[in-house]
């Protein structure tokens, strides 16, 4: 080793999940199978929102911006962590590594905004239903969607370019199955102390700010149910929100989990499992909890087929 100033790894070793060699062929026809259900998933529901002038709203193009974030944001992992396991040397070059990180931070960012724009809308949709075209009209929504983009886009990019300031002495090996940030600054031999309070600090604005909102919003929506309860009124509150807080409570309590819940104890083990969750599995339910819990979904379905076999007989 030449230095400490000096960066001489040029690639990284991934240790992957901690899963034993004879069922390695398993999880990985398990993983693959999970991984094509959330590709097809996703891709129906934007197919599906493309082709359904009824379904050209808000909350459906906020919608088929989820399921875009979704499916590009397992595939920033999943695919290698399937090369990984089926190779003998699960490494990955040092720009892999840096680009890895740029594209899980954006589209997990992306996913965060997201949530927090379809929360808006619902709050808007149940409090104020005489005023929704108005409130949240093409000009806001499209606005909403550009500002997302580029907030994570700015985040992703701040990380990235701190990160490749640091240097990388000796240890390449990540306990993980993807280049995962606390794990490369535990690697570094830098200081990496700035790139620690930054963490902290945008943190708070990237995930707390956005949840937040969501707390906020579910909030003016359970109060305003409450003022004028009824059956009919609390029913078609869960039925137009209760898909959006299934996916929320999926996508943060795994976050929670992750990074405010932490434990001493197997805290590798717990940092993998979790991860599988939010990188591998959320996204995978969240188009069948949209398809079936949504009416419209189901009826732009059926329309879209409907189509299809007209055009067959014709």
């Amino acid at each position: 080793m030449t230095g400490r100033n000096e960066t001489v790894v040029s690639e990284f070793l991934l240790l992957g999940l901690p899963i034993e060699s004879n069922y390695q062929h398993l999880f990985s026809a398990l993983f693959l199978a999970m991984y094509v259900t959330t590709v097809l998933g996703n891709l129906v529901i934007m197919v599906l929102i493309c082709l359904d002038p009824h379904l050209h709203t808000p909350m459906y193009l906020l919608l088929s911006n989820l399921s875009f974030s979704d499916l590009c944001f397992s595939s920033v992992t999943v695919p290698k962590l399937l090369q990984d396991m089926q190779s003998q040397v699960p490494s990955i070059p040092y720009a892999g590594c840096l680009t890895q990180v740029f594209f899980f931070l954006f589209f997990g960012d992306l996913d965060d905004f997201l949530l927090a724009a379809m929360a808006y809308d619902r709050y808007v949709a149940i409090c104020f239903p005489l005023h929704y075209t108005t409130i949240m009209s093409p000009k806001l929504c499209l606005s909403l969607l550009a500002l997302s983009w580029v907030l994570t886009t700015a985040h992703a990019m701040l990380h990235t370019l701190l990160m490749a300031r640091l240097h990388f002495c000796a240890d390449n090996m990540i306990p993980h199955f993807f280049c995962d940030l606390s794990a490369l600054l535990k690697l570094s031999c830098s200081d990496t102390r700035v790139n620690e309070l930054v963490i902290f600090i945008t943190g708070g604005l990237v995930v707390v700010l956005p949840f937040l909102l969501i707390i906020l919003s579910y909030a003016r929506i359970l109060s305003s149910i409450l003022k004028v309860p009824s059956a009919k009124g609390i029913c078609k509150a869960f039925s137009t929100s209760g898909s959006h807080l299934t996916v929320v409570s999926l996508f943060y309590g795994t976050v929670i989990g992750l990074y405010l819940c932490p434990s001493a104890n197997n805290s590798t083990l717990k940092e993998t499992v979790m991860s599988v969750m939010y990188t591998v599995v959320t996204p995978m339910l969240n188009p069948f909890i949209y398809s079936l819990r949504n009416r419209d979904m189901k009826g732009a379905l059926g329309r879209v087929f409907c189509k299809k076999k007209t055009l067959f007989s014709l």
